[in-house]
């Protein structure tokens, strides 16, 4: 079939394609689960990166 007679190989890119596939589906169902709090060192990392800019 298609020149791949192992069935091992086909295994194998059966296999990225399923772990690709599942990479993809858990990414999409994670992707918003992160907390979007900002913290004091956020905000003072955040003044001290502005700074370093400016003065560019």
């Amino acid at each position: 079939m298609l020149g791949i007679d192992d069935p091992l190989i086909w295994l194998a890119y059966v296999g990225c394609v399923l772990v690709a596939l599942l990479s993809v589906g858990y990414g999409l169902v994670r992707r918003n689960r992160a907390p979007d709090k900002l913290t004091r060192e956020d905000r003072a990392w955040a003044r001290v990166e502005k700074k370093v800019e400016d003065e560019i």
